[in-house]
């Protein structure tokens, strides 16, 4: 309880309100603990450890082996390398998996939140790496209304729905203040999109969508078909309660109460469905949705308006992804916590904890990574155990990341990575990676196919590239690795040593002067030249015991019982990374309203470094 009042919401500037509202809080937890969780009263329950939120990553360990990929990056002055639009507002991702393909699809504005024009757009892949660039599926639309032309707004808590015939809908609602129309569209197997429909009109609109017929004019009795089968499932349409407000008087909506926003919808163990709304509300189903509970609170879930994501898992568990942090105050970091039944959950990892600086000011623009969503059930099942997860970065990118299953926070042998099994561009395995489309993080068959490397390459002016391997716990540490630099005049490559909550007792770097420094405490030793295309050997001894470490370069001595930088009781990872340690996001663009960051849309010089034989003992 004392790690939930810590991270308590404060929703008032008066300490004494502040006091009730805490106090409240945690009468309503006590009487919450008492409860048998997984009834309407809890329908799910979270033992979330202490969260550091003044670190981007809240000092959590990461789940093993994760790989975070940026989908897309927006760029206003170089459109033709983003969607050809420029937009630089860009958000609420969903992800479905057809036709042997990803589909990831996101609502984007020229640069605020919820200010039409508004569209919505699709990008697939084949292997959730390589995206090919969006297509605008529903376009931005002028609509007549009694005071003028008035252009709309999209917005969409549902993307797609895989029809018991097959059949791919695609689907986002029009409107303004509140929506007029949810529209559905078909995707095809070569790529391209039937005509639009209306599949269903908001009762409290005042004007209607003139340019679209109804699905039911489709001559496709397929699609047809689907969008009916769509109707019915009422664990499909509860996510569409929100953009029709409360104008429903036909009871097609079924959850009782206020509007409760976004949920995520999955079935526990027990067969129980459990909805997920937005800032920790939940309810459960036993009759797939013809009716629910009274949404209550979660009393043992602390996040922010964010939205929150449940499934089960191809081993049989649960997962559930979301913003552990204060409500309003900013959206890191991605964690996850699993569980066997659906119902409690524990071990909170990290999924993702970075932040980079939002580049395009805007308004409505919250930090973080947000609005997660997995593939809803029933909407596909890609190849292999790994869980799936969408999101945004700052409103403004779009990311996916590939969270190995079963789900692990930890390593138990020893590492020996060559790399030369490997898939060139494929997995790495027990890796964990963070890769901006211009920060790359592969395989590649250099120097030869048999021989291979992991390569880490930046061009990206705001980002970096990030390649972490977590080894076994530890006292004390060996490991040895070779480096290789395309470059010694540009670009950088940053090696921390880290204990499980991430201080960085050994923090070393490969600067743009072709030199490898150390810290000692807090002084930086400069030691050691390193050439361009030349293999180094490094090796670091470290001691949490004695808070010592040495390091060598070539066999050459470069710093000898060196303090650590931070303090750490044990070692267990470490992080590869072509930029300087960040721990907040740059909050720059506040300064000025309609400044973006300079040169934000153009690629820096390229540095490529290659990481070999990893050995830690």
């Amino acid at each position: 309880m004392r790690s939930l009042l810590r991270s308590l919401p404060t929703y008032s500037t008066t300490p004494v309100m502040n006091r009730i509202l805490t106090l409240t809080f945690a009468l309503s937890l006590a009487t919450f603990s008492a409860a048998e969780p997984g009834g309407p009263d809890e329908p799910v329950r979270v033992d979330a450890p202490p969260i550091d939120l003044d670190v981007h990553d809240g000092r959590l360990r990461p789940a093993v082996g994760v790989e975070n990929i940026q989908v897309f990056r927006a760029n206003r002055t170089r459109p033709d390398t983003a969607e050809n639009t420029g937009w630089t507002y860009n958000h609420a991702p969903m992800l479905a998996y057809w036709n042997d393909r990803f589909y990831l699809q996101y609502v984007s504005d020229p640069f605020s939140e919820a200010l039409p024009p508004g569209q919505t757009l699709v990008t697939t892949s084949r292997d959730g790496r390589t995206w090919e660039m969006p297509t605008v599926v529903f376009p931005f639309y002028w609509l007549r209304t009694p005071r003028g032309p008035t252009l709309l707004k999209m917005h969409q808590r549902m993307g797609f729905y895989v029809a018991p015939n097959d059949r791919l809908l695609v689907v986002a609602s029009y409107g303004y203040e509140p929506g007029i129309a949810r529209v559905v569209r078909n995707a095809n197997r070569d790529g391209t999109y039937g005509p639009i429909f209306i599949i269903r009109r908001n009762r409290g609109a005042q004007a209607e969508l003139t340019r679209f017929p109804f699905y039911t004019d489709s001559t496709d009795p397929e699609f047809v078909a689907a969008c009916d089968s769509l109707l019915a499932d009422k664990l499909k349409t509860t996510q569409w309660r929100e953009e029709e407000e409360d104008y429903d008087t036909t009871g097609f909506f079924t959850v009782p109460g206020p509007m409760r926003k976004a949920p995520s919808i999955y079935h526990r163990k027990d067969g129980t469905a459990v909805a997920l709304f937005k800032e920790a509300w939940a309810a459960i189903s036993k009759d797939e949705g013809k009716s629910w509970s009274m949404p209550v609170r979660l009393p043992t879930v602390i996040t922010d308006g964010a939205k929150s994501w449940g499934q089960r898992t191809e081993d049989g568990r649960f997962a559930m992804v979301y913003n552990p942090a204060d409500f309003g105050s900013h959206r890191w970091p991605l964690a996850i916590v699993t569980g066997d039944d659906g119902i409690v959950f524990s071990n909170m990892l990290l999924i993702n904890g970075e932040v980079p600086p939002r580049r395009y000011y805007g308004g409505g623009k919250d930090f973080g990574m947000q609005y997660v969503r997995g593939i809803s059930e029933g909407n596909g099942d890609p190849p292999g155990s790994d869980l799936w997860l969408a999101y945004s970065s700052n409103k403004e990118d779009m990311w996916i990341s590939r969270v190995p299953v079963p789900v692990r926070d930890r390593v138990e042998k020893p590492v020996s990575d060559t790399f030369d099994a490997l898939e060139v561009g494929g997995t790495i395995p027990d890796w964990n990676i963070y890769r901006p489309r211009w920060a790359q993080v592969a395989v590649t068959a250099f120097p030869d196919a048999q021989n291979k490397s992991l390569q880490l390459e930046d061009r990206e002016p705001f980002d970096y590239a990030k390649a972490v391997r977590v080894f076994p716990e530890g006292k004390t540490v060996r490991i040895t690795c070779r480096i290789l630099a395309l470059q010694t005049d540009s670009g950088r490559l940053e090696i921390d040593v880290m204990d499980g909550a991430g201080h960085r007792a050994v923090q070393l770097r490969f600067d743009d002067k072709g030199t490898l420094s150390a810290l000692n405490g807090e002084t930086s030793l400069g030691g050691a030249s390193y050439r361009t295309n030349a293999w180094h050997r490094l090796e670091i001894v470290a001691d949490a015991t004695s808070g010592k470490y040495n390091l060598t370069l070539d066999g050459e001595s470069v710093v000898r019982q060196a303090g650590f930088a931070e303090p750490a009781a044990t070692l267990e990872r470490i992080e590869f990374r072509t930029g300087l340690y960040r721990d907040q996001p740059s909050r720059d663009l506040d300064r000025a309203a309609g400044e973006d960051l300079p040169s934000a849309g153009d690629p820096v010089p390229t540095a490529v470094f290659y990481l070999d034989d990893v050995t830690i003992r």
